[in-house]
């Protein structure tokens, strides 16, 4: 058990014990109350009257001091693991959820942040070295992998709204100022002596999304998967190295100048904009949905005690207030009030696809990502 866990165990406990001490005393000094309410109503002495006053007194200190010691509440820290491209979104978000929590509970919220790939992320909460009491992750297909851990419970998006889905974007290629190799296409991305920087599968959220997109450029297009294996083995075989999340990749093609085409979130290139390496891009009107989740780590939560914060902060993500946060940064918002209001805001997709319509995320991982299964292949037929 680590210092902390030890800690919010220690304080649990003390807590408990200064309750019960504290009903135990109220009991007593009722009971005694009482007492000399009977005598003094007999006409005892004058001395039961004065004992009432002073323990009548006694009472109204107690319970004031218990209402005191729930409102003077300590600190409670809160551990959000989350894919790395989101961490802009949070740094809007938290502040204004530490406000109002602060406000309404009269307690500060303390945040410790981790950002990286969104498979890394969730291989980290499941070993145990990210003790997460929330995750943001960049697919469902993650915060299964904990809930089969162990970690989360079954049916996890059914609860919270938009089953589970916080955050949302569509897959953008991002190429060269000119546009000197004239990309414009899913199928010009196969073209020779195209170079595209792309993620890696096994680590990275956007990369499964960038796959999940090639294959659905052809399967949703009427194509079937023979030509779909071809043309995606193509892509990759333009793709000279596989980094290991979206921002590593997004970083060699705008601060580095490392190849001709990048596809990433949309919000990304927003936020790129935002920083000075306003680029070309394409939005396809054939496109992916890319939703991302948000899940409380009920195990986490029970053992850092953390769970009703941790839920609240889950709840207030969906919030009209925190999903203009997100559009602010381009994400697609879940929540209908800010969708509507920004909707002009985006490209037009004429027709969006989602891992529902290629069979799901157990359908998904078998099929493509297990060992030995599609993505392997791809590998195996770009070294050829």
């Amino acid at each position: 058990m680590s210092e902390p866990q030890q800690q919010t165990q220690v304080g649990n406990y003390l807590a408990q014990v200064m309750q019960i001490y504290r009903q135990k005393t109220l009991q007593v000094m009722k009971f005694c109350y009482q007492r000399l309410i009977r005598n003094w109503l007999s006409g005892r002495s004058i001395q039961s009257f004065v004992s009432l006053v002073l323990i009548g007194a006694v009472l109204s200190m107690l319970v004031a001091s218990c209402g005191s010691s729930s409102a003077n509440n300590a600190d409670v820290k809160l551990r959000l693991v989350s894919f790395s491209v989101t961490k802009a979104a949070h740094d809007r978000i938290i502040p204004k959820f530490v406000e109002k929590w602060k406000q309404e509970h009269n307690q500060n919220v303390i945040f410790e942040q981790s950002y990286g790939g969104s498979g890394a992320q969730a291989a980290a909460v499941i070993d145990g070295s990210q003790e997460a009491d929330i995750v943001h992750l960049a697919l469902p297909l993650d915060v299964n992998k904990i809930q089969q851990a162990g970690l989360i419970k079954p049916r996890w998006e059914i609860k919270s709204p938009r089953n589970g889905i916080v955050s949302r974007s569509v897959a953008t290629i991002v190429t060269r100022e000119g546009n000197p190799k004239d990309i414009y296409t899913w199928q010009d991305l196969a073209k020779d002596g195209v170079t595209l920087i792309a993620a890696d599968p096994k680590t990275s959220g956007i990369a499964i999304w960038e796959f999940l997109a090639l294959w659905g450029s052809v399967t949703q297009a009427g194509g079937d998967e023979t030509t779909a294996l071809d043309y995606v083995t193509k892509v990759y075989k333009n793709t000279p190295a596989l980094t290991k999340d979206a921002r590593e990749a997004s970083d060699l093609f705008f601060q580095k100048g490392q190849g001709d085409v990048l596809i990433t979130y949309e919000n990304e290139v927003i936020l790129a904009e935002k920083t000075g390496n306003k680029l070309p891009y394409v939005v396809p009107k054939l496109n992916i949905s890319i939703d991302n989740p948000v899940a409380v780590v009920d195990k986490n939560v029970d053992n850092h005690g953390t769970r009703t914060v941790a839920q609240a902060f889950v709840d207030y993500l969906y919030s009209a207030e925190a999903q203009r946060e997100f559009a602010k940064l381009q994400y697609r918002p879940v929540n209908p009030t800010v969708a509507q209001e920004v909707l002009s805001e985006y490209p037009q997709v004429d027709t969006l696809f989602t891992s529902q319509d290629l069979g799901g995320w157990d359908n998904i991982e078998q099929k493509f990502f297990g060992d030995g299964a599609i993505f392997d292949k791809v590998v195996a037929g770009k070294k050829a």
